[in-house]
């Protein structure tokens, strides 16, 4: 009978886990979250993060839905230059023509149902009014 060459190294494991459990832990070492948080701050020399505003989350909900869902056709910007933008022609949302035309509770509609190839969204309320404003806020963002 061949003994197979991890038998071994789990008995040298084995002992070594073994004559480690037979000592009651030392104080000075016993790890705690608030431990390894300290640790982070000393070593990077900062401050933990403060914890964000409602306002703070809400926005970087916004941003992550449009770069999720719209920045593919629309672009990062807004200016129909993502990359399914030209294929799908979608509108450069920075143009001030489309901004004066178009009305706030229409764009959120065309965000719920969709519009020609834009598929619709089922996005909380919350969330469609703040690509609304993200959108508005592209009329200054055109060079």
């Amino acid at each position: 009978m061949r003994v197979s060459a991890v038998a071994p190294t789990f008995v040298i494991f084995a002992i070594m886990f073994a004559s480690g459990c037979d000592q009651p832990p030392d104080a000075s070492t016993v790890w705690t979250p608030a431990d390894h948080d300290k640790q982070q701050e000393q070593a990077s020399g900062q401050q933990a993060a403060q914890p964000l505003s409602s306002a703070e989350r809400g926005a970087q909900l916004v941003e992550a839905a449009w770069m999720q869902s719209c920045a593919r056709c629309h672009g990062p910007r807004g200016m129909g230059d993502g990359p399914e933008g030209p294929m799908v022609k979608a509108p450069d949302l920075t143009d001030a023509e489309w901004q004066a035309k178009v009305k706030d509770d229409e764009i959120a509609e065309i965000i719920r149902k969709g519009k020609a190839l834009m598929p619709p969204s089922n996005l909380p309320e919350p969330l469609i009014q703040g690509l609304v404003a993200r959108i508005r806020a592209l009329r200054a963002a055109k060079p």
